[in-house]
C-alpha cells in the first residue's frame, strides 16, 4: 500500500494510551507523519487488553487505532530510558501524551524540560480537565467528560435517565481538536521554528461541541433537557416510526417544510402552528404526530425513496449491519477496509474519513506488536546489539 505523503518529515512521538490520544496519532499517521509509539515494557497500551480481541489474542480495539505507527518499549522512569527518550525528542518534532497532569513533569519530561532538548517541540498534552484550572488533577475519562461537560443530561429521552452516546463520544472528539492544534503549531514551527505546548481537555472538546445546547441558556435562561431525537432549532427535523423501523426526517428550512406539506396534501399542516420554523419548534408534539400519521404506514426505505426523491433529506436508522454493507459509506468512500495483521491475520478496521484528491490513504503498516520496532530504533540513535540486549535484561526496554 503507498504511503499518504501530505505530512511526510513530521516526525511524532506517540506516548498516548487508550483512545483519544491513539486517535489523534493515527490521524496523523494516515496522512504520513513518522509515528513512534511508546509503550511501556512487559505491559504496553491499556487497550491491548480491551475486547474485542480476535486471532492471536490481538486486540481488534488496539489494531484500529495504532495503525500505520511503528512501536517500541520504553521505561520512563529509569534514567537510561530518560536518556534514550530525550534522544529521540532531539530528533522529534512533537511529542503526544495523555497522562494526568504533572506525572510528565515529575519524570522530568514535561514540555519546560522538553523544549531545553529541542527548543522547536511541539509538546500535546491530552487530559480531562486541561493542565490548569481546579479540576486538572481529576481523572478523566469519556463517560466523565460526558458528564460534565453537559452532554449527557441532554441526551435521552424526556423522563428518561441521562444517557452516554454509543461511542466514546468525548475521546473522539479530543483526538479530533488535539489533531488540529498539532497542525497549527507545526504550520507555525515551518515559518518559525517556534514549539509549543497544545493543552487539550476532554471536558473541554464537548463544551465546545454542544453549541446551540450552551447558547440556549446563556441567551434565555432555559436550562435543556433531554428532548429524544429532535433539534432544538428547527422542526421537523426528527426520527419517525415507520412500519418496519425508523426513519429521520430533516427540514432543515421553510422551503422544505413547504415541499412535505405539498406531497401529503393533508389539511391538517395548514394550522397557524406550523407557519413558521418557530411555530414548528413551539407545537414539535403536535406536528410529529401528524408526520407519524404517514410514515406508520409505509416502510423505511419507501419514506426515504419517496422523501429524496422530492428533495427533502431523509435516512434510515442504519443498525451496523447496513452501515459496513451501505455501497457509498463501505463501497465508494471505503470506510472499512483490509488489514492484514502479523498476528492476528486478515480483518477489517475502520477507513480514514479524511479523504484527498491526490493523496489517498491506506493501512502500509500494521500497528505494531509490543517492541517490535525497538532495537530498529535504538540502533538509530547509536546504539549496539549488545546495548539493546542489555537494555532489555535491565528492563530499560
Amino acid at each position: 500500500m503507498v504511503k499518504n505523503n501530505l505530512l511526510e518529515g513530521m516526525k511524532v512521538l506517540d506516548l498516548t494510551r487508550v483512545l483519544a490520544g491513539p486517535y489523534a496519532a493515527m490521524m496523523l499517521a494516515d496522512m504520513g507523519a513518522e509515528v513512534l509509539k511508546i509503550e511501556m515494557p512487559g505491559v504496553g497500551d491499556d487497550s491491548r487488553q480491551n475486547a474485542p480481541v480476535v486471532g492471536g489474542g490481538e486486540s481488534a480495539y488496539f489494531i484500529n487505532l495504532n495503525r500505520n505507527k511503528r512501536g517500541i518499549t520504553l521505561n520512563l522512569k529509569s534514567e537510561k530510558g530518560k536518556e534514550i527518550f530525550r534522544k529521540l525528542v532531539s530528533e522529534y518534532d512533537v511529542v503526544i501524551e495523555n497522562y494526568r497532569p504533572g506525572v510528565m513533569e515529575k519524570l522530568g519530561l514535561g514540555y519546560e524540560d522538553l523544549k531545553k532538548v529541542n527548543s522547536g517541540v511541539i509538546y500535546a498534552a491530552i487530559s480531562g480537565f486541561g493542565h490548569y484550572g481546579p479540576y486538572s488533577q481529576r481523572a478523566g475519562y469519556d463517560i466523565i467528560a460526558q458528564a460534565m461537560s453537559g452532554l449527557m443530561s441532554t441526551s435521552g429521552w424526556p423522563g428518561g435517565p441521562p444517557t452516554r452516546t454509543g461511542t466514546a463520544i468525548g475521546d473522539v472528539v479530543a483526538g479530533l481538536s488535539c489533531c488540529i492544534g498539532i497542525l497549527a503549531a507545526y504550520t507555525n514551527k515551518l515559518k518559525t521554528g517556534a514549539g509549543e505546548k497544545v493543552d487539550i481537555a476532554l471536558v473541554d472538546s464537548l463544551v465546545s461541541a454542544l453549541e446551540i445546547i450552551n447558547i440556549i441558556y446563556l441567551c434565555t435562561g432555559r436550562i435543556p433537557q433531554r428532548i429524544g431525537n429532535r433539534y432544538e432549532a428547527i422542526y421537523p427535523y426528527d426520527s419517525f416510526k415507520a412500519a418496519d423501523g425508523d426513519v429521520i426526517i430533516a427540514c432543515g428550512n421553510d422551503k422544505l417544510f413547504g415541499l412535505l406539506k405539498n406531497y401529503l396534501q393533508t389539511p391538517e399542516f395548514e394550522d397557524p402552528d406550523f407557519g413558521s420554523n418557530i411555530d414548528r419548534v413551539k407545537n414539535h408534539a403536535k406536528l410529529k404526530l401528524l408526520v407519524e400519521k404517514w410514515t406508520v404506514e409505509h416502510s423505511v426505505d419507501e419514506i426515504v425513496g419517496i422523501l429524496l426523491g422530492l428533495g427533502i433529506p431523509a435516512a434510515p436508522i442504519n443498525t451496523i449491519d447496513r452501515v459496513v454493507s451501505d455501497p457509498h459509506i463501505a463501497g465508494a468512500r471505503e470506510m472499512f477496509i483490509d488489514c492484514e495483521h502479523p498476528t492476528a491475520g486478515k480483518l477489517k478496521i475502520a477507513g480514514s474519513h479524511l479523504k484527498f484528491e491526490r493523496h489517498k490513504f491506506g493501512v502500509y503498516r500494521p500497528a505494531p506488536l509490543l517492541s517490535e520496532h525497538t532495537d530498529e530504533v535504538l540502533k538509530s540513535l547509536g546504539y549496539s546489539q549488545t546495548d539493546c540486549a542489555k537494555f532489555r535484561e535491565e528492563g530499560i526496554v
